[in-house]
């Protein structure tokens, strides 16, 4: 009686309401299927990009190194561009503008912000064919410096040769110049056997000077056969025991050393590179004994001396 007050009828009562269904429990195993595949896909696709992430974190610290890698080269090159020097102005030119290439790469190196392979590559020739371009400056300035070392030696051997010779031919000139000088010493004609004699106004020798009226000077000029043949004007000096040199009202001079001097007498000979006997003659009176001195001179030349006492 109380369930009926309260509603309830049990006719009403639905079993299928309470219990599922054998459809109902398929359905939920299918949901439940869908969600374990779908759990394991997202799982794989999980484990995929972290194992993508991973790759390209790898792939990236490879680019970084390569990039540090191709850096460093490009810096070392730099470095063996500027210690090439060279004199040769067209290397030199062409060695600033491949510098300027490697300084221009460098700059673009470190702006670059977005780094693959391609780029990597393209790099890397760059930087090869730098270096390879430098090899051959380096072949060029070892060949231009193996050049120049040799003609160095070529020049050092050269100027030694022409010093050498520099060397015989200024001792051939002082061998010329000594032959020479003696030749022109050898050439100079010398007067021997000089002696004086006082004589009258006949010519007669008198014994006492104070009696003569000239005075002869007798000699003989040597055979030479290294002196110039030909008329010659040999000139004689004779000094008094006063020390006056005897000469006549005129004072005739000549040249001797750059000075003019006096002189008593001269004769003009013919020499023939023979002994010659010549005698000059000086005339005067007055004389006085004691020493005179007698000296000869021919071409500028002291050819003979003497002294004799006259009484």
């Amino acid at each position: 009686m109380e369930e009926s007050k309260m509603g309830y009828d049990p006719s009403e009562f639905d079993e299928e309401d309470y219990f599922p269904q054998p459809e109902t429990d398929k359905s939920i195993r299918g949901y439940r299927i869908v969600i374990i595949i779908l759990s394991v896909i997202l799982v794989a696709l999980s484990i995929l990009y972290f194992s993508i992430h991973r790759q390209q974190m790898r792939d990236n610290e490879l680019l970084q190194a390569d990039r540090d890698s191709i850096q460093n080269d490009l810096g070392r090159l730099m470095t063996d561009y500027e210690n090439l020097t060279i004199t040769n102005d067209t290397i030199s030119a062409s060695l600033n503008f491949e510098r300027e290439r490697a300084d221009s790469l460098m700059t673009r190196l470190k702006k670059e912000r977005s780094w693959n392979l391609a780029k990597i590559k393209q790099y890397e020739k760059e930087v090869g064919t730098l270096r390879t371009i430098m090899k051959g400056y380096i072949r060029q300035i070892d060949s231009l410096n193996t050049l120049n070392q040799k003609l160095i030696s070529e020049n050092v051997s050269y100027r030694k040769e022409i010093s050498s010779a520099r060397l015989r031919a200024e001792m051939a000139e002082e061998k010329a110049a000594e032959l020479d000088n003696k030749v022109k010493v050898g050439s100079v004609l010398r007067a021997r056997d000089i002696r004086m004699a006082s004589l009258n106004e006949r010519g007669k020798p008198v014994s006492r000077i104070k009696n003569a009226a000239r005075l002869r000077v007798d000699f003989v000029l040597s055979a030479n056969e290294l002196a110039v043949p030909g008329d010659k004007a040999v000139y004689l000096r004779i000094t008094s025991p006063d020390g006056y040199v005897l000469t006549t009202e005129a004072m005739p001079t000549f040249e001797f050393e750059g000075e003019r001097l006096t002189y008593s007498a001269m004769r003009e000979i013919d020499y023939q590179n023979q002994d010659l006997e010549v005698g000059i003659y000086f005339n005067s009176r007055g004389f006085s004994a004691g020493t005179y001195r007698i000296e000869l001179y021919c071409e500028g030349r002291l050819i003979g001396q003497t002294q004799t006492v006259m009484k």
